[in-house]
């Protein structure tokens, strides 16, 4: 089984909320998944990021891949240098 960390669109039509999960990749994108590690929302000013570390690392450690995407908010949290160690 492949899992994968990445975002889950929530909100409204044209105001996107987005939480960041760990699912198996077959999954769709706004279906089952297995834990949520935080949230991400481009609409406010700043953006609003917020990621559980320990969680993220215990997955990452476990062999979750992030997405192309959760990792670009890996490394503007400053996740990504942790999650290197």
């Amino acid at each position: 089984m492949a899992v994968k960390i990445r975002l889950r669109r929530m909100g409204a039509k044209k105001a996107p909320f987005y939480r960041i999960i760990v699912a198996d990749s077959r999954s769709p994108r706004d279906g089952r998944f297995i834990d949520e590690i935080g949230y991400y929302n481009p609409t406010t000013e700043p953006t609003t990021i917020k990621i559980d570390e320990e969680k993220a690392a215990t997955w990452v450690k476990n062999g979750a891949q992030p997405t192309d995407i959760v990792k670009k908010l890996f490394v503007k949290t400053g996740l990504n240098e942790k999650l290197a160690k």
